[in-house]
């Protein structure tokens, strides 16, 4: 069983910055994709970030040029560095995996809740 756990929210104030991580429990070159997906009260679940097992990556129009998703697969570790952050950012924050397999498998972090205050 993959484990993905996510650290690094809390609360920063609008114009602030944050590092958001998700470790998992097996080597991460292993997944074909890994991401970051957030949720807002009331909203549906959106893609953030997402990065391939070769370092493409692609962004949500609305975190582009502020955000950046990075991985290390020495540390097996994932990365969200969120800069500019504003209010629109609150959401709980959740780290994503695909599996390699076919059919893939999905795996799916806790969350961790990032608040912008304005």
């Amino acid at each position: 069983q993959v484990q993905l756990v996510e650290s690094g929210g809390g609360l920063v104030q609008a114009g602030g910055s944050l590092r958001l991580s998700c470790a998992a429990s097996r080597r991460i070159f292993t997944f074909r994709t890994m991401g970051w997906y957030r949720q807002a009260p009331g909203k549906q679940r959106e893609l953030v970030a997402a990065i391939t097992s070769i370092g493409n990556t692609n962004y949500a129009d609305s975190v582009k040029a502020r955000f950046t998703i990075s991985r290390d697969n020495a540390k097996n570790t994932m990365y969200l560095q969120m800069n500019s952050l504003n209010p629109e950012d609150t959401a709980v924050y959740y780290c994503h995996a695909a599996s390699d397999t076919w059919p893939s498998v999905d795996y799916w972090g806790q969350g961790t809740q990032v608040t912008v205050s304005s």
